[in-house]
């Protein structure tokens, strides 16, 4: 299993510098749109690989909703592993929480010190951005990798560290996964190999009533 732990160090010294994106999310679940965005990354050379960062488990949330961090964890393990260049990252599980973006990559930093991180985000976060903590940092140190969204238009807001990725767009999301699995509707060509059929075994996003 591809998986970047913040308990092991590794040691990258005498490496060529390797770029590497944080897409982070709840994953919630993982889905094929994610793995698209992440592979036209890697494949444009945007980077040169990109790190599916999960978000914890946000006890005010809904359990029924968002379900727990290692069965979304390993969904994402499942989805990336034999996809070239896409990678699992557990990094956030092990931070205090609330965990804020620049803390997580300050630490992977720390962690990779020859890797080059970008986060990666979509222009509907991109919109709100100088509301995050410590934002002119994550651009001046790290840098922005910016994919539209549907509804979200980027111009006239383009600033030094950040980048317009010409990403495919899609109105797949997270949400209409869950709804779709509540209503009995068969998802497999919605999510990546493996993840749909994790889902069923483990029961998840079905409501109780229907289990």
């Amino acid at each position: 299993m591809k998986r970047h732990s913040p308990l092991i160090a590794v040691p990258d010294t005498g490496a060529p510098v390797q770029k590497v994106g944080i897409l982070g999310g709840s994953f919630n679940p993982v889905h094929i749109g994610h793995l698209m965005l992440a592979s036209y990354l890697v494949q444009w050379g945007y980077v040169d690989s990109v790190w599916m960062t999960l978000s914890p488990l946000n006890p005010l949330k809904d359990a029924r909703q968002l379900v727990p961090d290692l069965k979304r964890l390993n969904m994402i393990a499942i989805a990336t592993r034999d996809t070239p260049g896409i990678e699992t990252c557990d990094i956030e599980l092990s931070m205090p929480r609330p965990s804020y973006t620049i803390n997580t990559l300050d630490l992977l930093r720390h962690r990779y010190p020859t890797k080059d991180f970008k986060l990666i985000i979509g222009s509907d976060n991109w919109a709100i951005f100088e509301k995050w903590k410590d934002y002119q940092r994550i651009l001046d140190e790290y840098g922005v990798l910016v994919y539209p969204r549907p509804g979200f238009e980027i111009r006239n807001r383009i600033v030094d560290g950040m980048e317009v990725v010409d990403a495919p767009t899609t109105t797949l999301s997270s949400s209409f996964i869950r709804a779709a699995l509540a209503k009995g509707k068969d998802m497999n060509i919605f999510l990546p190999q493996g993840v749909y059929k994790y889902i069923c075994a483990n029961k998840l996003y079905i409501p109780e009533d229907k289990r």
